[in-house]
């Protein structure tokens, strides 16, 4: 049976997908809660959130993603960091999911990747959750409900969190997989019910398709200054090194939270909602992004709270420290209504420094900014993906490795581009250790992050004193306004100066031997301005 509302010469069917059972097709936010409920998916929440547990899978599985290895994709895919599929294991992936998918009741949401109309592009989700509808509603733009009767899809995802692979059967790693096959433009995810694969598999998409109009995907968090779109910054970063938290400014206006592009146009986001980590998430430092844990429809994904109250536990990880809400940007006050901004003026890459080495800012050159893009330091922070319960150092470059179906290169050099011939100042923020290693130290006070991006953003660190740091060459401010000058040079806030200078040591080889895979790709100044 087909239920609501959807282009009559569109449906399941039309698409080969037949033999199901009840299909609904855009139920708006209530409808998706009150079946959710129906089928017993999670629990009603306060003020209206709904909370879910993902089971075993609290995070992605970044190996489990493949490209399927056709003629048309063979030499644009950067296939040592994403794993390929062959076009036969994925035809027997696809018809044992739709034999899997019979007599099953689905739910389609219609939507849009793109806040630009001129690059966006039209994602047709098919989810076995009817909570996962609600997550992907809230992530991706939401067409008005006229242009649902024209709808037809760019790209199909369909998601199975029941059905299992068979490796040997469907060429794939493990009973987990998520295939994407560029020619046939379908997505399949079966085997988690992690809704964070759903979101990141069009943005995947994105980061393919995107390069070849000469728009740069990224994966920052922009804002714009209140009233001028015109005073635009990006920040780029992994999961856990603040990205929601840092754009999500009161005296700025959010344009989103993880996924943007940048044309000839500026900065556009992909996305229509957030998916904000909640663990220690506090009223005081954060009340916007804790005041959506208490609005109508939020999925609270893998939080502990009181079976009688409702109340949630930020501080109790034991499920993951992964434990994430999702919520459409309207939920934040101060968000853009057009999630559009313009070229950025200021481009900050956020870094978690497990070793505590990275000084909590520093000035990039042009040339610097395109090394650390490339190189992407970060840390693993415990619960993004599988496995990890602790943080781990690790370079995952442009800040996105897991979502980056073209070289490197590709992404570095439009960055490069796309600064020269629109001028950005270019900062790398610590958000990580300080005072020690993870484990000795503390983590970067964030009032203090604050305050350095404020002093960045309205421009008052553009005269102050600069050091050169003697480890990577780049400018470090002596004092700013607000912070304590101690903070600003990591060495002295170690209580020995020789172990820093050894973790120091330690980590500038890190940085030189991972880097050293991209020397026959880049200019003669990246390289000089590799390290020193």
């Amino acid at each position: 049976m087909t239920l609501g509302r959807v282009n009559p010469q569109f449906r399941l069917e039309d698409q080969g997908m037949s033999g199901l059972g009840n299909v609904y097709y855009n139920l708006i936010e209530p409808a998706l809660v009150e079946a959710a409920l129906k089928r017993e998916e999670g629990t009603l929440g306060k003020g209206g959130a709904f909370l879910v547990t993902t089971g075993k899978f609290t995070g992605r599985s970044p190996k489990d993603k493949h490209v399927v290895k056709t003629d048309s994709v063979a030499d644009t895919i950067w296939w040592e960091n994403n794993a390929e599929m062959s076009p036969e294991g994925f035809d027997a992936l696809y018809q044992d999911m739709l034999a899997h998918m019979q007599g099953r009741d689905y739910f389609v949401q219609d939507l849009v990747g793109g806040a630009d109309p001129k690059h966006a592009i039209n994602v047709r989700m098919v989810t076995e959750l009817a909570w996962h509808g609600l997550f992907i509603r809230h992530m991706l733009r939401r067409p008005e409900r006229d242009a649902l009767d024209d709808f037809i899809a760019d790209f199909t995802v369909i998601n199975c969190p029941s059905f299992s692979a068979d490796p040997a059967k469907h060429d794939c790693r493990s009973e987990t997989v998520i295939a994407m096959n560029f020619d046939k433009k379908i997505i399949l995810i079966g085997g988690t019910e992690y809704a964070g694969e759903n979101k990141k598999s069009v943005f995947t998409l994105l980061n393919y398709l995107l390069p070849e109009k000469g728009i740069m995907p990224m994966h920052c968090s922009a804002n714009h200054a209140t009233g001028n779109p015109v005073d635009t910054a990006v920040f780029f970063g992994l999961s856990g090194t603040g990205k929601t938290t840092l754009s999500a400014d009161p005296g700025r206006t959010l344009i989103g939270d993880d996924e943007h592009g940048w044309s000839d146009n500026g900065t556009f986001n992909f996305e229509g909602g957030c998916y904000a980590k909640t663990i220690n998430l506090s009223r005081e430092a954060e009340p916007e992004i804790y005041a959506t844990t208490e609005k109508f429809g939020t999925v609270i994904e893998n939080m502990v709270f009181d079976e009688e109250t409702k109340d949630l536990d930020f501080d109790d990880d034991s499920l993951t420290a992964n434990m994430r809400c999702a919520y459409p940007l309207h939920y934040i006050s101060n968000a853009s209504a057009k999630a559009t901004g313009g070229h950025p003026k200021n481009i900050i890459m956020l870094t978690c420094d497990a070793f505590g080495v990275l000084p909590p800012i520093a000035r990039l050159t042009p040339a610097q900014a395109m090394y650390h893009f490339l190189s992407g330091f970060t840390s693993k922070v415990a619960g993004t993906e599988r496995g990890v319960t602790e943080p781990e150092p690790t370079f995952s470059t442009c800040f996105g490795a897991p979502f980056m179906p073209r070289r490197p290169e590709v992404y570095g050099n439009l960055l490069r581009e796309k600064i020269a011939t629109h001028g950005a100042t270019c900062w790398l923020v610590n958000t990580g250790w300080t005072g020690g290693a993870y484990g000795t130290g503390s983590r970067m006070p964030i009032k203090a992050t604050r305050a350095l991006l404020t002093a960045a953003l309205e421009g008052s660190m553009a005269d102050v004193e600069y050091r050169k740091d003697p480890n990577f060459g780049f400018q470090v401010p002596v004092s700013v306004n607000g912070v304590a000058d101690i903070l600003l040079d990591p060495r002295r806030t170690w209580d020995n100066p020789e172990s820093y200078d050894r973790q120091a040591a330690k980590l500038v080889n890190m940085f030189s031997e991972n880097f050293e895979q991209y020397m026959p790709y880049i200019d003669e100044d990246v390289k000089a301005a590799a390290i020193g």
